[in-house]
């Protein structure tokens, strides 16, 4: 299975939200550029943040944000 680039935005959005606490959220600002502008919008539809520009990560947002740090850590490794 490919992965897209708007998967592979997302993912990268994702894996830059401190999981440490719940108190801190992320703000994709305008030069950031349309495309991460775009995967904050989906992942908002998704119901995995609060915000369309990001803001703080919803129950199954921190899920799946947990899950793709996990696995860049393994592939890093």
């Amino acid at each position: 299975m490919p992965i897209s680039q708007d998967l592979v935005d997302e993912m990268t959005l994702l894996a830059q939200f401190d999981l440490h606490s719940m108190q801190k959220g992320i703000k994709v600002h305008e030069e950031a550029g349309e495309p991460m502008l775009a995967a904050a919008g989906r992942l908002h539809d998704k119901g995995l943040t609060d915000q369309p520009d990001g803001g703080y990560l919803t129950s199954l947002g921190h899920d799946a944000a947990e899950h793709i740090q996990n696995l860049l850590q393994i592939l890093k490794s």
